[in-house]
Parts: C-alpha cells; sequence; structure tokens
C-alpha cells in the first residue's frame, strides 16, 4: 500500500518518509525537507500519522502517553505521533498554555517533526534526555533537513549541519527555542571542522540573555509572536 505524500510515493511499511514544506523559517529560507528513520535502531519506534491536513512524523516513545491520551480526551489507542497532532491542534486553536509548557511535559525519549499544510508551517521538537539524535541542516538548493540518520545529513547538507539541540522547539514562524529554559534566548556556537572550515552552528541556552516574554498559545497570532532565536 503506498500513497502520495508532498510529491513523494512512500509504503506505509517504510517509516523513511521524506517530505518537502513551503513556508520555513526567513531566516533559513523557505523549504524544508524531513526523513526520520529509527532504522538499526530497534528500540526507537517510527511513527507517521496524518489528520485533517496535519501530518506527524514520530520517533521514539512518551512513558505518560496514558496519562497525556486522558488529558486530552483521546482513546487508548492513540500512538505518539497521534497525540502530537492533538496536542499541535490545542496549541494551534485554542491551547490555554505555552507550547514549552506542553512539550516539557512529555516524558520520554522522542523527536517530531510537525507540517502544518493548511498554514504551510513546520514545528519540531526533541527530548532533552539525549535518548534520540537529531540533526537539521541546509542544502545545496536552500532547502532546511531534518534527520535522525547523520548520513543522510552529511549527504545532503555537505558541512552546512549540526546536531538538533536536546530539549528544543523549532516552528517554522518563530523560530528556535528551549521549553526547557523558555526565557532564555538562544546563542549560535560556530561549528569549526579540522580544516577550520565553518560546518553550521551549535545552538545552547544563553543564561545571560532573556526574552522580554512568553507568548500564550490560543491564536495563530501566538505563534507567530514566539519570538525568533
Amino acid at each position: 500500500m503506498t500513497e502520495q505524500f508532498c510529491g513523494y510515493e512512500t509504503t506505509c511499511l517504510d517509516r523513511r518518509i521524506p517530505y518537502v514544506a513551503s513556508e520555513a523559517h526567513a531566516a533559513l529560507l523557505a523549504v524544508f525537507s524531513t526523513k526520520i528513520s529509527g532504522f538499526g535502531k530497534p528500540d526507537l519506534a517510527g511513527l507517521f500519522c496524518g489528520f485533517e491536513d496535519i501530518y506527524c512524523l514520530f520517533l521514539g516513545s512518551l512513558n505518560n502517553l496514558c496519562l497525556l491520551n486522558k488529558q486530552y480526551g483521546l482513546t487508548k489507542t492513540t500512538n505518539e505521533a497521534m497525540f502530537v497532532i492533538e496536542a499541535y491542534r490545542t496549541l494551534r486553536d485554542r491551547g490555554p498554555y505555552p507550547a514549552d509548557q506542553v512539550i516539557k511535559d512529555l516524558d520520554g525519549s522522542f523527536a517530531f517533526v510537525v507540517y502544518d499544510s493548511k498554514v504551510g508551517t513546520v514545528f519540531a521538537a526533541l527530548g532533552s534526555d539525549g535518548g534520540v539524535k537529531l540533526y537539521w541542516g541546509i542544502a545545496a538548493d536552500g532547502s532546511v533537513v531534518i534527520s535522525d540518520d547523520l548520513q543522510i545529513i552529511k549527504a545532503g547538507c555537505a558541512k552546512s549541519f549540526a546536531p538538533f539541540p536536546a530539549g528544543c522547539m523549532f516552528h517554522s514562524e518563530g523560530g528556535l527555542m528551549s521549553f526547557e529554559h523558555p526565557m532564555n534566548k538562544m546563542k549560535a556556537m560556530p561549528r569549526v571542522d579540522s580544516e577550520g572550515a565553518m560546518c553550521g552552528a551549535n545552538f545552547k541556552v544563553d543564561k545571560y540573555t532573556r526574552v522580554n516574554s512568553i507568548p500564550r498559545v490560543g491564536s495563530e497570532t501566538n505563534w507567530t509572536n514566539w519570538e525568533s532565536q
């Protein structure tokens, strides 16, 4: 069984599901591509789910999924990818809590990327425990690539890549922020290889620089007010 997903034909049994999403962060140009595999990592489950024009790729697991499903009024059969979509919809449409608090409530080793095709935005996050690795970089055509497979990143981005920072989340209209330290800005630390060439940047929490405020997330406006780091 196959399906068309943003121009790619994918197999439901194959968790390697790439996609390209428009309207990405202006500072990182206009196109996103993501590929989460989990191959070679039998302890990490790869899930894909789509609902009402929102698509989610999820890698890992949530220890408190049953509790979260109860809190959101979801069924016991709801998996992590389905839950993330519902949490995203709640944040986008009517959420009373800031995005950082919602993501901080997730207990487990996880990484996910959400694409909202209605508004053309991307929302991604990586857990803080180091159990899942995620990388991102810029390809030759200007696309921003996100993957858990370092070889894919190296092949597509050459030296323009870096680890996605743990304990952080990214929204294509608001930028990168730490959900563990939401009141602090993120600081880019240039990466230099053994030959002295620039090869992307590592992002770390700047303990000495604080944001003006943390936006509430009850509407699309709240997302756009999320200050870019």
